[in-house]
């Protein structure tokens, strides 16, 4: 089916009111405590947002006024982010972990009336970022989190406000969302998404059905992946929304296996790094050959597959998707083995998460990431080979940013910055990024990715990224995976010296990295080394680490110890 702006669309928050109404005791939301979970249902819910939505009209906002969120994933957040939109708002969330000069250059472009407080790490530091003018509300305390005391007070004005009635709906046409994205490189773009956009995207699921979302009685979520993130507003607040199923939380990373466990969701999207994790924390309990060949039992087997899954949270998960970075073959086929498809997909905000998906029953691999999704076009241009694609949830622009829009906008295409291929089967397999692509002191041209792509098969290293602008030959930066620095050095040299002379023995003279340099310190979102999506700030590494390429470069080692 195509659909077009005339294609008859129903907003998410028309799917809140009729669950409200015909299901108004089952269970919506499920926050964790400790061992225990507090049940919020459709109906106290409903009467929360209603009374905070009119809590913020009664403080002076007007339709169309930007109001932020900035906390960590609760219930709340679900609560803040219904109600902006119910009061005819507009939403602008951001990262849980910014600084105080972040939070001020993001709440200072997207202009934001008010802004919601949360569950967060820090707050001292953060809160030298306000601007003068912003009014407050904070969620109420939760345990182990910052103590926040700026601020009007949640609860004291759900106990003193009268409830919003009606079933107001904003236009399809009215703006949604402005979305900061975390970029690794430049200021950060807030990509304008209206209410039409979400709406076109799961009806396409819902009608083509390429995900299955809306298969099955049961939709459980699990909600850990940043809220502010499009992937994790859609596919799980929204999708929740139009299912009528229920998000459960994590309430800290250190009980992350255990609320995951807890749930045992339908649907579970992470990004590599998590799976990795995942697949090396098996491995640290079961060497992989001993486990392959238990796996191979007929009886056995299957009892170890149901012990890992279970053990996983994963034993009902019907769904489970993998993005924003590569995933390694070999994390990929381990999951495989034990009954997992990871599907891949590929999308970015600025396309309200939807571009490929990878088809369970046709797993690719080697960066493939999936089938264009009904509705989506895909152009290779043929100079840059960057990515270009259209759908009708691409964008309306930048906000306060005709210029950047511009730049990737252009003739009802957008620009995505990556690069890639199509191959005979329609699938879409990246190549790189056109602003990570550098050249050497040979003046040729060295494209990361694929190469980025042999080194995480090994299962020492973590994270890599290929540098080495200007140089003869290009450098891995590399650092160890928990199963790495478990092991003994000469293991690790060997391990990795090997995976370097297979990598390299498939590259042209002058793509051939010289050495891989084993980091000290680890790449983190703290450090800014990572963006809050956990992609790898590639320019701040190159500052980084540039005065010494030479010196590395010269060194005739396979691996360096920094």
């Amino acid at each position: 089916m195509i659909i077009d702006h005339n294609t008859p669309l129903i907003g998410f928050l028309d799917y809140f009111y009729q669950y409200e109404a015909e299901t108004p005791d089952a269970i919506f939301m499920r926050q964790p405590t400790g061992d225990a979970w507090h049940n919020i249902t459709w109906r106290a819910a409903g009467d929360q947002v209603r009374r905070i939505a009119r809590a913020m009209q009664d403080l002076g906002l007007q339709p169309g006024d930007k109001v932020g969120i900035v906390s960590k994933n609760c219930y709340h957040w679900i609560l803040a982010d219904l109600a902006i939109a119910m009061g005819g708002f507009v939403s602008t969330p951001f990262y849980p972990n910014l600084t105080g000069q972040q939070l001020k250059e993001v709440l200072q472009a997207s202009d934001a009336k008010l802004c919601f407080i949360g569950k967060l790490d820090e707050w001292d530091q953060m809160k030298t970022g306000l601007i003068e003018g912003l009014q407050l509300i904070r969620f109420p305390q939760y345990a182990g989190n910052a103590q926040i005391d700026q601020g009007l007070d949640w609860d004291e004005l759900i106990a003193k406000t009268e409830p919003l009635t009606g079933n107001p709906s904003p236009d399809l046409d009215d703006l949604w969302t402005v979305i900061f994205t975390s970029g690794t490189t430049g200021a950060p773009k807030g990509v304008m998404l209206s209410h039409r956009h979400p709406a076109a995207l799961l009806y396409n699921e819902k009608v083509n059905g390429d995900l299955k979302i809306f298969e099955g009685n049961e939709h459980r979520f699990f909600s850990f992946l940043p809220l502010n993130h499009i992937a994790e507003r859609v596919i799980v607040e929204i999708a929740c929304l139009l299912t009528g199923g229920t998000i459960s939380f994590a309430e800290s990373i250190d009980s992350f296996a255990k609320n995951l466990q807890a749930t045992q969701p339908t649907l579970f999207m992470a990004v590599p790094r998590i799976w990795s994790k995942f697949y090396l924390g098996i491995l640290a309990r079961m060497p992989e050959k001993r486990l392959n060949f238990l796996l191979k039992l007929p009886y056995i087997g299957n009892l170890i597959r149901n012990k890992i899954k279970t053990g996983l949270g994963l034993s009902k998960a019907r769904i489970m998707l993998t993005g924003a970075a590569p995933t390694p073959e070999a994390v990929k086929q381990f999951f495989l083995k034990i009954g997992l498809k990871l599907q891949e997909v590929y999308a970015m905000t600025e396309n309200t998460g939807g571009c490929t998906l990878m088809p369970a029953d046709q797993l690719k691999p080697g960066g493939v990431v999936g089938k264009p999704l009904p509705n989506v076009q895909i152009k290779i241009d043929a100079e840059t080979g960057e990515v270009c694609m259209k759908a009708p949830w691409v964008m309306l622009g930048y906000y306060n940013d005709s210029e950047k829009t511009a730049q990737v906008l252009r003739d009802g295409w957008l620009h995505t910055g990556d690069q890639g291929e199509m191959t005979p089967e329609g699938f879409l397999k990246l190549t790189g990024r056109v602003s990570d692509t550098f050249k050497s002191a040979k003046g040729k041209y060295i494209v990361p990715a694929p190469i980025e792509m042999g080194f995480a098969q090994n299962t020492f290293i973590e994270q890599v990224c290929v540098v080495g602008l200007a140089q003869p030959q290009p450098l891995a930066l590399a650092v160890l995976s928990d199963l790495g620095k478990q092991a003994e050095k000469d293991e690790v040299e060997t391990a990795i010296s090997e995976t370097l002379k297979e990598i390299n023995a498939n590259l042209s003279n002058y793509e051939r990295v010289s050495a891989v340099v084993l980091t000290k310190e680890p790449w983190l979102i703290e450090n800014g080394l990572l963006t809050p999506t956990m992609k790898i700030r590639r320019d701040v590494l190159h500052r980084r680490y540039e005065a010494q390429y030479e010196t590395w470069g010269n060194a005739k080692a396979p691996v360096i110890w920094e």
